[in-house]
This record gives C-alpha cells, sequence and structure tokens, in this order.
C-alpha cells in the first residue's frame, strides 16, 4: 500500500549535499500565480467596513483641500472687482469659505489618519500571527530545509515593509490619486484647454512611472533578499557562538559578514539611484508642463480669452498636482519594497505541510489495562530523500507493546530515519507505520503527539520555569504532578536546589543549568505526558559519566512498561533493552537480545568488545 510522498530533507545520519535549483536553497520560495493577491484580499476582508469608512474620509478631506483654488479665481475674479464697489459681502464669504474648508480638511485628515492606522496596525497584527501559526504548523522537514534567519526575516524586516507601505506609502498614493481626478475635473471645468493639456502631461508621467515600476521591482527584490541573508548570517553565528569561539572563527565570519553587508549596501545603493532617475524624470516634466501653461495662459489673459482669477487657479492646481509627484515616487519606493516583501511571505504562507492532517482520522483503540505502551509495525516501508537514494529499502518491522528496542549502527545506517518516521516527522515513501493497527497518518496530530513522544539529544528548554518546561506534554498538570514526575525521573533535588526551586527561570535553551540536567527535565516531562511509545534519539551522546548514569536511571523509570526505540552510540545505553538492532545501509542486519548478540560473532559483538576494550 503506498503511503503520501513526501519530500524530506537530508537526515542527520546522511551526509548527502541538497539538489542544486531546490528554491529551499534560495532566500524566496515559489509564490503560486494569485497567491500575493489573495493573501491581500483575506487580509482586508474582515476590515471591509471600516476601510470603505476610511475612504469616505479621504474622500471628503480632498473635497475640501481642493476647494482652495476656486475659492481664490472667485476672489480675483469677482470678490476684488465687488469689494471695489463697496461690497464686501462676496469677499467676506471667500474669506468664511476658505477658514471652513481649512478647518474641514485638518478635522477629516486627522480622523482619517486615525482610522488608517488602526487599519494597518489590525491588518499587521493578523499578518504576523498567520506567519507565526502558518510555521509551526508546517512539517519538520520544512524547519530543517528554510533557516530560522529566513523566517525572522519574513516576520519581522517583511512586514516592517508592509508597515510603512500602510502607514504612509499608501495614503500618499490615494491622496495623489485623488488630487489628480479633482484637479483634472476641476481644469476641465475651469476652462477645457488648460484641463486638457494637464491631462496631455500625464501620458509622460505615466511613462516614467512604469519605466521605474519595472526597474524598481527587481531592485527591491534583490534588496530584500540580501536583507535576509544579512538576517541568517547573523542568527546563524549568534546560535553558534561556542563553536566560534572554540574554533576561532570569528575573522572568517568577519569577512563573510563583510561580503554579505557589501551586497546589501550596493542593493540599497541600486534602489536610491532608481528613485533619484525617477525623482529628476518627474520633476523636470511637471516644471516644463507648468512653464508652458502659465505662458500659454498669460498670452490668452492678454489677448481677453482667459480670465486672471481662472489662470491663477489653474497655477495653483498644477502645483497642487505635480508637487506630489515626489512623493509619488516614495509610495513606490515603498510599494516595490512592501511587494517584494508581501511576495515572499506568500510564498511561505501557500507552503503546505509535508505531512498533512488527515481528511478522515481513525481513533486508536483503548491502551490495554496494566500495558501503557502500544504495538508499533512498520509495514513494507520504503523511504528515500528528496536528493535521491533510498535511505530505508523495504523495511520490515514490529515491536510488541511494552518493548524497549535500542537501536545501533554507524553513521547514515538510517537510525534517526527510522525514529523520524515513527514520530511522523515525515511520512513514508512508500509502505505504512502502524500503531496498534493505525495507521500514523490516519491520526490526528494531537492524538499523536499524545501517544508518541520524542525525547532528542539536546533536550531543548523553552525560556521559563522549570516547571512550565516539564509541563509542554501537559498543560494541564497540577504542581504535585509536575512534581512527582521529577521525584520518579531523580531530578528533584536539583530542581528544588536552584533559587526559585520549580519556579526558577532556566532562561535560553535552558542556558542556567547542565546538560544533565537540562536531560532529566526532558525525562520528567516525558513521564508526566505519559506516551505509549518514547523515542530516545541519542539521549546521552553529549553527556558526561556522571550525568549519564543519572540519566540511564531517569531512563529505566520513563521506559517501564512503555514500548520504546533508543538510538543510541553509547553502548552503555543499550544494556537497558530488551531487544536490540543493528542496522547498515537501511537495513536490519542483526536482531536480538543484548546477551545474544554479544555472543555471536556479529557487528554488534565487535561493537560491545570495542567498548568493553574502551573500559579497560
Amino acid at each position: 500500500m503506498t503511503a503520501a510522498t513526501t519530500t524530506p530533507v537530508r537526515d542527520e545520519d546522511d551526509d548527502r549535499t541538497p539538489a542544486t535549483g531546490d528554491p529551499f536553497d534560495r532566500d524566496q520560495l515559489p509564490t503560486p500565480p494569485g497567491a500575493t493577491g489573495t493573501l491581500l484580499r483575506s487580509l482586508l476582508s474582515p476590515l471591509r467596513g471600516r476601510v470603505a469608512v476610511t475612504a469616505l474620509l479621504l474622500l471628503v478631506s480632498q473635497a475640501a483641500v481642493q476647494a482652495g483654488p476656486l475659492l481664490v479665481a472667485y476672489a480675483i475674479d469677482r470678490a476684488v472687482p465687488a469689494f471695489r464697489g463697496d461690497d464686501n459681502g462676496p469677499l467676506i464669504a471667500v474669506a468664511v469659505g476658505y477658514l471652513l474648508c481649512a478647518t474641514a480638511a485638518g478635522t477629516l485628515q486627522y480622523a482619517f489618519v486615525r482610522a488608517s492606522a488602526r487599519v494597518s496596525q489590525d491588518v499587521l497584527l493578523d499578518l504576523r500571527g498567520r506567519i507565526f501559526r502558518h510555521a509551526q504548523e508546517l512539517s519538520v522537514d520544512f524547519h530543517e530545509r528554510y533557516t530560522s534567519g529566513r523566517l525572522i526575516s519574513r516576520s519581522t524586516t517583511d512586514v516592517e515593509s508592509l508597515r510603512e507601505l500602510l502607514e504612509e506609502g499608501l495614503q500618499e498614493l490615494v491622496m495623489v490619486i485623488l488630487s489628480a481626478v479633482y484637479i483634472s475635473l476641476l481644469l476641465l471645468w475651469l476652462d477645457l484647454g488648460l484641463g486638457a493639456a494637464a491631462v496631455a502631461s500625464f501620458v509622460p508621467l505615466y511613462l516614467l512611472v512604469r519605466s521605474y515600476q519595472r526597474r524598481a521591482k527587481r531592485v527591491y527584490q534583490k534588496r530584500s533578499t540580501a536583507i535576509a541573508a544579512v538576517i541568517v548570517k547573523f542568527v546563524e553565528t549568534m546560535n553558534g557562538i561556542r563553536p566560534v569561539r572554540a574554533f576561532r572563527r570569528e575573522a572568517a565570519n568577519d569577512a563573510d559578514f563583510a561580503v554579505l553587508n557589501r551586497r546589501h549596501e550596493r542593493t540599497n545603493g541600486d534602489a536610491l539611484l532608481e528613485m533619484a532617475r525617477y525623482v529628476v524624470g518627474s520633476r523636470v516634466t511637471a516644471n516644463v508642463t507648468v512653464a508652458l501653461t502659465v505662458l500659454w495662459g498669460a498670452y490668452r489673459v492678454a489677448d481677453d480669452t482667459l480670465a486672471l482669477g481662472v489662470l491663477a487657479a489653474a497655477v495653483l492646481y498644477l502645483r497642487r498636482l505635480y508637487d506630489p509627484i515626489d512623493r509619488l515616487g516614495m509610495f513606490l519606493n515603498s510599494y516595490q519594497s512592501a511587494a517584494a516583501s508581501l511576495e515572499k511571505i506568500a510564498g511561505l504562507l501557500a507552503q503546505t505541510p509535508s505531512v498533512p492532517e488527515p481528511a478522515s482520522p481513525r481513533e486508536l483503540p483503548g491502551r490495554r489495562p496494566g500495558l501503557p505502551g502500544r504495538e508499533v509495525v512498520f509495514d513494507d516501508v520504503r523511504f528515500a530523500y528528496r536528493t535521491g537514494g533510498e535511505v530505508l529499502p523495504r523495511f520490515d518491522l514490529t515491536l510488541p507493546a511494552g518493548q524497549t528496542v535500542a537501536v545501533v549502527g554507524s553513521t547514515g545506517a538510517g537510525k534517526s530515519t527510522l525514529a523520524k518516521l515513527l514520530a511522523r516527522f515525515y511520512d513514508p515513501t512508500d509502505g505504512r507505520v502502524l500503531l496498534d493497527g493505525v495507521r500514523l497518518s490516519d491520526l490526528t496530530g494531537r492524538d499523536l503527539r499524545r501517544e508518541v513522544v520524542m525525547v532528542t539529544q539536546e533536550a531543548f528548554l523553552f525560556s521559563g520555569t522549570v516547571a512550565e518546561n516539564i509541563a509542554i506534554g501537559r498543560p494541564d498538570a497540577t504542581r504535585e504532578e509536575i512534581e512527582q514526575a521529577a521525584k520518579e525521573i531523580g531530578a528533584h533535588d536539583f530542581i528544588a536546589a536552584l533559587p526559585d526551586g520549580y519556579d526558577t527561570d532556566v532562561r535560553k535553551r535552558g542556558g542556567r543549568i547542565s546538560a544533565g540536567q537540562r536531560q532529566l527535565v526532558a525525562f520528567a516531562r516525558a513521564l508526566l505526558a505519559d506516551p505509549a511509545v518514547l523515542i530516545l534519539d541519542e539521549a546521552t551522546s553529549s553527556l558526561d559519566v556522571p550525568g549519564e548514569r543519572a540519566v540511564q536511571r531517569a531512563m529505566a523509570t520513563v521506559l517501564t512498561g512503555r514500548t520504546a526505540v533508543v538510538i543510541a552510540h553509547r553502548l552503555s545505553t543499550v544494556e537497558i533493552a530488551d531487544r536490540v538492532l543493528v542496522m547498515e545501509h537501511g537495513r536490519i542486519v542483526e536482531d536480538g537480545s543484548p546477551s545474544e548478540l554479544i555472543a555471536r560473532t556479529g557487528r554488534f559483538a565487535d561493537l560491545h568488545r570495542a567498548w568493553r576494550d574502551s573500559l579497560a
């Protein structure tokens, strides 16, 4: 039977390099056609009402702003001549009207800024939450291929680009467009010839904008990628600061970072250069148009075919039309940066888990009384990496409920792959992995995590208290249950000796306590979660002898009665197993109890003999 095919990544035991051309080797994931627009609509759709109110505020405020030059024209052509004839009414009406328009424009602009700020913040809040939630839902193979630095870049730098667009650039764009529409209609109403000349000037400006957009899009895509590369290098270096210092990598890292930093500098320079070209071209076009309009208008005023007030209003309108051209360039600047960022975010959100939730989930049968473990079956399983080459070719294995199985073998034998398939970090390329007769891919993620728990070599602890870290597998556990789990594992004494006991903050990655203590906390976490199947992946490989002994005592407690798979390099860990599997090239070459295999003359006997000699 064939399972859903996945595209897993390189295993820890596999030294093959990724295939060239893989989109994960680049900063930008492939974005499906239309995904960017769909994402933007989904962000704005819940805010339709507020978006409409914001747009209405802007429409009315711009109408109040654009009434000014009309009042100026009326004052020159009507109010001033009436004032000379001892009629003060028209001039007073113009003054009052100008004051009312200015007040209305300021008030409406304030309301618009507040409304648009609320909309933009809600959009950004939603987007950050989506990125965080989606990143957690994606499968382990995605995170092994797409670096954490790139994810950080998506949720920080790229979201910040969108913030600048929503809070500043978008407002400028709408205002420029509304101004162009209002002014064009008013100029056409005031004088058809002047209006037609203003509209005609839009042609070279449009061509200039289109040319800038095409060039700037390429530049900002490169700029966004360069920023992400800088962040990736910085995060990677800081996370690996211990080996950096141990192997004196400071100078080499500094040189690598300098290359990335210079690339970022060049892309910033290219963006500024494109902006400068656009600004110069737009200003030349605007100034030439205004100069020609004034000359033509002055000639017509002298010829009595155009009123002076209309010419004055037309010049004011033209200045208002062309003055925001530079700001339009700034918007296009923000737009290109935001468009590149939104495309990257859409590409991330378009990724689907390679280990999906089942369409029709099944439930496991209840655990048998007195036996907390479950039977595990690998049925004709085959597994291959995306780079080619099978890691597990036609693999069959049955683990009875409650049995502890140690898996040993050389690097690249497929031990960690076996563990990750059982934890369903990957799905097999072919075949089935069954838990009490139920296929793992038919179980919901919640049910699977309740039944199968993996304790890794790193024993990762999150920032927070010791109690919170133990309770990760069972957030509803009481303090008494947490402390009881720690006591059974043998971790209670060292926890109680901490400054705040179980309420001590372990800090980043559990750096406040030792590696052995972190491993004991991880075992207490697993014991409290009470899984049916426990996977220990190199759980003692990084510990010293006292730490290893403490962890082995904890292992004996947590493994009792459960089905367990112990991936081990140290043969001292194997002694607690009921059964040992020796793997080579994805196949089981030896299978038996530790004593049986030691008595033979096979691979495990050689490993055991070498281990005993090393102790002597």
